[in-house]
């Protein structure tokens, strides 16, 4: 299938499209704050930078374009002009996209990914269910009680007693 647009008319077209508050991502953050998620966008300290982040559950969230992130789905269909360019440019950020995620995992995050296609009107309602169900089960892990630490071998007399003993 030939393009319907110039190279100019798809160059200008293409840049336009912007990163930041797109209508997939102010979707899933209209649904997060109506369900009681507070979180913080798009920091920059943090490897890919999440366009969600929820500090205190160390828990980001991608919201990823089908296209520009490369999905294996029926909403991601290579360009057939300029194919080897966008190719490279998919293959870069798909590569990027694992190399972010695996450092927040190191660093101990948990990541999740809503995609593009997940956000249909037929799929959208599921989608955000599950994503609340899985922020939930987060949470519910981040206030699971911790065993307690063994007493240290340096440690001298009963470390629990708060009172001075005669």
């Amino acid at each position: 299938m030939a393009d319907h647009m110039t190279p100019q008319q798809r160059h200008r077209c293409m840049s336009r499209i912007g990163s930041k508050d797109t209508q997939p991502e102010l979707l899933v953050r209209r649904w997060l704050w109506r369900q009681g998620f507070r979180y913080r966008l798009h920091d920059k300290r943090l490897p890919g930078t999440p366009d969600i982040v929820m500090h205190q559950f160390r828990t980001v969230i991608f919201v990823n374009g089908c296209f520009w992130h490369g999905h294996d789905c029926e909403h991601f269909r290579l360009p057939t002009t300029n194919t080897e360019f966008w190719r490279k440019k998919i293959d870069n950020n798909r590569r990027r996209d694992r190399l972010n995620r695996g450092m927040l995992k190191y660093a101990g995050w948990h990541v999740l990914t809503v995609w593009e296609c997940q956000l249909t009107k037929a799929t959208r309602q599921a989608t955000l269910q599950q994503l609340s169900a899985q922020l939930s089960t987060i949470i519910l892990d981040h206030f699971q009680p911790r065993p307690a630490t063994k007493p240290s071998p340096y440690t001298i007399g009963d470390t629990t007693s708060l009172a001075a003993e005669p």
